[in-house]
């Protein structure tokens, strides 16, 4: 959940740390600092809330020297407060730590630390992590470090320095992110990319239990018990300005426009103009393995949930096997069977959920394969996944996922049409009809984009940016976005919000439908459509106001709805790629009218890498 940053150079550390910050701040965090080494000596800066009350501070008390670390914190252990704040250190204060993750002995660790006579001053599990460091420092604060991180259990990535060792810069990671950042006679440690593109483009992913010594001319990379090992350099390739909102009021509002070429780019290399076969080069999974799959598990956490469910219905349709849809949360806390021949994919925009991770370890120790759908290039969950396919969907700042959901959807929407066609269960010619309905999909989300008047105007409409409350009515394969339209207005709205299968209304849901009750029913033109008018008939003939999206043309849905939003002709298994887009932009100009902080909802984070 927490941001990190740490620099070593000739520029003020202060500056990149807090530029580093800022761009992480879709994290989501409830207070920050920055400690700096120089002229002897390590100080710090510290406030609560956010990081524009930092700024203030530092200009107050400005920090000087060549190093430095950084960090914005969400609150896990001891509450929001300066005192609980990172960094954290050592009795004397010459070692300084920012920690992303959870240290899960940590009571025993303190006991232990305060039986041997250390105070400690926070109730964070952190600062555990600066007194061990203190604990076994004999003049190497490498060497310290490592020996230190062999008496913690639990999730960590985590920078340090010593105010002893003024061109030193130590990270470490197990469980969280953490990347660091090569640049001429300077270096950096960040939670994530988009925390020093303005710098560098060279990146080394560090992997669980590994750590790094670093300066500012070189660095060294040793397990915690010493052992050497060697990391690849890679290369970025995101534009510096997808981090920034280009001229939009929200990244939110940024993402969700984006979503046309993120299709294409997720399509893009996979499938093309008139053929009949979806190319996934990353899967290594071998195709006896995939013929013999008897089941199919997906794991995901929240809106990469609903994205596997879109994944679930594909799945069974097209490719003809059986497939579980898990909270990831929920899996990793039972005792799940995993039948031999199962393939388990993952869902996760980050890469680093915590949840989403521990399932893939209890199906791996079982037998079962992996093929992941992920986003960020490097990560934990692609790393530990025999095969994936990344989203290519560049990186997602909002904290309400918006154009990760899409390409997620996309991205089963190929693994779906390549597994059929391996297991022989789907012809040439409907793969070839498949692919071409896909690629048209970005064309459809653009016609939405340049199409939003009704979409803004029943936004800023009292009886729906007022509500109380709203439901949101799908079937089939619209099912999952009825949830998912649910989720986003809820998540930025503080607007109480539920999605369910409209054929479940008569189960309960219906007596909450009132004449202040909205109630948005995704009625696009196939299968279930007959269906799901009957559903809004019902909702009609009890006051309820409905809010369809339908099909573009479709005028006979007009009285059945107080307000229809359009969308063009789809696919209907396609059809929540689409979908998803209007139900996007209403919640979004609803929580705009609302005076909310649509890039950050309270509470909320964007990677949650913990419990």
């Amino acid at each position: 959940m927490c941001g990190i940053v740490g620099y070593i150079g000739d520029k003020s550390p202060v500056e990149v740390i807090m530029a580093g910050l800022h761009r992480l701040e879709y994290r989501g965090y409830d207070s920050a600092g920055v400690a700096v080494v120089g002229a002897g000596k390590l100080d710090c800066v510290k406030s609560l809330g956010k990081l524009k009350e930092l700024d203030r501070k530092l200009e107050e008390h400005p920090l000087h020297g060549n190093l430095g670390i950084g960090h914005t914190r969400w609150a896990t252990h001891g509450a929001p407060s300066e005192v609980n704040s990172h960094p954290h250190f050592d009795k004397a204060k010459e070692i300084a730590v920012v920690h992303n993750g959870i240290i899960e002995n940590y009571q025993e660790l303190r006991a232990a630390l305060q039986a041997e006579g250390v105070q400690f001053r926070s109730q964070t599990d952190t600062e555990t992590i600066a007194h061990l460091v203190r604990k076994y420092y004999q003049g190497d604060l490498f060497a310290a470090v490592k020996r230190a991180l062999q008496d913690v259990e639990g999730a960590y990535a985590i920078g340090v320095i010593c105010k002893d060792e003024p061109e030193v810069l130590v990270a470490a990671r197990h469980g969280s992110p953490l990347i660091v950042g090569l640049g001429e006679n300077e270096a950096f440690i960040a939670s994530d990319v988009p925390a020093i593109m303005k710098y560098t483009r060279k990146v080394l992913y560090i992997d669980n239990g590994q750590v790094c010594r670093i300066t500012r001319d070189g660095y060294k990379i040793e397990d915690i018990h010493g052992n050497p090992v060697q990391l690849e350099v890679k290369t970025v390739d995101w534009d510096d300005a997808a981090a920034e909102k280009e001229g939009y009021p929200h990244f939110m509002l940024k993402e969700i426009h984006q979503q046309a070429n993120v299709i294409r780019n997720t399509l893009r290399g996979r499938v093309h103009e008139g053929s009949d076969e979806v190319n996934l080069p990353d899967m290594n999974i071998s195709v006896e393995e995939l013929k013999g799959c008897e089941k199919i598990v997906i794991v995901a956490c929240g809106t990469a949930w609903h994205a596997g469910m879109v994944g679930k219905y594909l799945i069974e349709k097209f490719a003809k096997v059986p497939v579980e849809l898990d909270l990831a949360s929920e899996y990793r806390y039972r005792d799940p069977i995993v039948p031999p021949h199962t393939i388990m994919i993952p869902v996760s925009q980050s890469g680093e959920t915590a949840d989403t991770l521990e399932a893939i370890r209890i199906a791996k120790t079982r037998g079962a394969k992996v093929a992941s759908i992920v986003n960020v290039v490097g990560s934990s969950v692609a790393r530990e996944s025999h095969g994936v396919i990344y989203q290519h969907a560049g990186p997602e700042i909002g904290v309400a996922s918006t154009k990760a959901y899409t390409s997620q959807c996309t991205a089963f929407a190929l693994f779906t049409i390549w597994l059929a066609e391996v297991r022989g269960v789907m012809g040439k010619a409907q793969a070839r009809e498949m692919i071409a309905h896909l690629r048209e999909i970005p064309e459809k989300i653009q016609w939405i984009l340049d199409n939003q008047e009704d979409i803004k105007r029943c936004a800023a409409d009292p009886k729906y940016r007022d509500a109380q409350s709203a439901l949101y009515l799908g079937r089939g394969y619209n099912f999952p976005s009825a949830l998912e339209g649910a989720l986003k207005l809820k998540e930025i709205s503080y607007i109480h919000a539920e999605g369910y299968a409209a054929g479940e209304m008569k189960h309960g849901p219906i007596a909450l439908v009132t004449n202040e009750l909205p109630v948005v029913c995704v009625a696009v033109n196939g299968d279930t459509y007959d269906k799901m008018v009957s559903n809004i008939q019902e909702i009609r003939a009890r006051s309820g106001i409905v809010l369809s999206v339908a099909t573009v043309g479709n005028e006979a849905i007009r009285p059945h709805s107080e307000d229809v939003f359009y969308v063009p002709e789809c696919f209907e298994p396609f059809s929540p790629i689409v979908v998803a887009v209007p139900l996007q932009l209403f919640a979004y100009y609803v929580a705009a009218n609302r005076g909310c902080d649509v890039d950050q909802p309270r509470n909320l984070a964007k990677s949650v890498t913990v419990e």
